[in-house]
């Protein structure tokens, strides 16, 4: 009979040993110093989540837990050699959970679609909830915040395989996203009506995002209080793409109670890609100005264009280390603004076209890609983080050729 748990103590050690390598320290070196915006040369950070397992070894366990457990082992495993960027392999198991279900007591109701990506997910229609926030705010409620039962009982069947091996460590995933005042809203009264109501009703559409944005305030007040907040300067990855090494945080004062200003955190506003510069200043940006006074730093953007709301806008957002550079941003404007400035260009490849749209890897267009950005960036520190790409349509190899193809070009500042 297969020792699931012997094999997965075995995996355990694999990890183990590959944190130890000396090339992790070094990468671990290279994050500090880039985080700080002192770094040596451009980090590159490669999200296989949605395609890892046209990649991945065939697992063996049987075992609901086992299999989760193989699952992230296999991948901090055979990730380094099949990828080979720099993610630093962890000396720990990340175990994580969230603190709440329906924000505001709504949440998002979906009608599902077609499902096309290799990990099973599906694009979905968002049901809305309120239609009109004038007839409908009292529909809105405190989202109720509680910490999952199961979750400790987890982290003791994991413990107990593993522990003695690698750490358990746990991480509230509500903070790996967030937060977004604008996503929260759109969640429960789909797109179309959020816009209608930015343009008809602005008084009511700014006082629930007030709500929403206190109502997020309160859970960090919570998640302090209740010991659901953690550090993550380490290696630790939020948002679209940003790994937390730095030695700035936590604030001077720490005590070792972890406050939200002792943390990161990841902000965006990609629903609002298609509302003017003055309306993003009027409705989104005061509010997420009052959530950033909550944070110790900020990684900036996901999908949206942060050239169009930069001027006045999101540079006027205290704290903010790192931008995300989308492939519909304007990249030489985003260069001027960031040149000689203590904030990062992080720039997400067009990965999705060339690693993701077909089989084949068109290499020279891939590499003309990297080489705008290069001439985009001379004086800005740069990461390169490749995500959001569905399926590699089962050539693996491409991935790793992307990320060497990367080092070639841009190599050292």
């Amino acid at each position: 009979m297969f020792d699931e748990i012997a094999y997965l103590r075995d995996l355990a050690k694999k990890q183990l040993e590959l944190s130890k390598l000396p090339i992790m320290a070094e990468r671990t070196r290279l994050w500090y110093a880039h985080n700080a915006a002192e770094g040596e040369r451009p980090m590159i950070s490669v999200e296989e989540g949605h395609y890892w397992k046209e990649m991945a070894p065939e697992q063996k366990c049987t075992d609901p837990l086992h299999r989760e457990m193989e699952y992230q082992l296999q991948n901090q495993i055979a990730r380094v050699e099949l990828i080979g960027d720099d993610r630093v392999t962890p000396d720990f198991y990340e175990l994580k959970y969230g603190v709440y279900d329906r924000i505001c007591g709504l949440g998002q109701a979906e009608e599902a679609g077609q499902v096309r990506a290799s990990d099973g997910t599906a694009g979905y229609h968002i049901i809305p909830q309120i239609e009109i926030i004038e007839e409908d705010f009292d529909k809105v409620k405190p989202t109720r915040f509680f910490f999952p039962e199961a979750v400790a009982e987890k982290a003791r069947r994991i413990e107990n395989i593993i522990g003695d091996i690698l750490p358990i460590r746990l991480v509230n995933a509500s903070n790996n996203w967030g937060p977004s005042p604008l996503r929260s809203i759109i969640g429960f009264m789909g797109m179309e009506n959020a816009y209608i109501s930015m343009a008809t009703e602005p008084e009511e559409f700014l006082r629930l995002m007030d709500f929403v944005t206190e109502d997020a305030i309160r859970l960090y007040r919570w998640e302090e209080e209740n010991g659901h907040m953690f550090l993550n300067n380490g290696n630790t990855l939020i948002g679209s793409g940003n790994w937390c090494f730095t030695h700035e945080l936590p604030q001077p004062d720490f005590t070792g109670h972890v406050r939200s200003v002792d943390t990161w955190i990841h902000m965006n506003a990609e629903e609002a890609c298609d509302i003017s510069p003055a309306m993003f200043k009027e409705l989104i940006l005061p509010f997420q100005k009052r959530l950033a006074k909550e944070f110790g730093l900020i990684y900036y953007g996901c999908c949206e264009p942060t050239s169009k709301f930069w001027d006045g806008g999101i540079e006027t957002i205290e704290n903010v280390r790192k931008v995300s550079i989308s492939p519909w941003c304007d990249e030489n404007f985003m260069g001027e603004r960031l040149a000689g400035k203590k904030i990062i260009y992080s720039r997400k490849p067009r990965d999705y076209m060339y690693i993701g749209s077909q089989a084949a890897f068109d290499e020279a267009a891939f590499r003309q890609n990297i080489r705008q950005t290069i001439a985009a960036t001379k004086d800005c520190k740069v990461e390169y983080i490749f995500r959001d790409v569905m399926t590699i349509h089962g050539n693996g190899a491409k991935v790793k050729r992307a990320v060497e193809i990367v080092r070639e070009e841009a190599g050292s500042y």
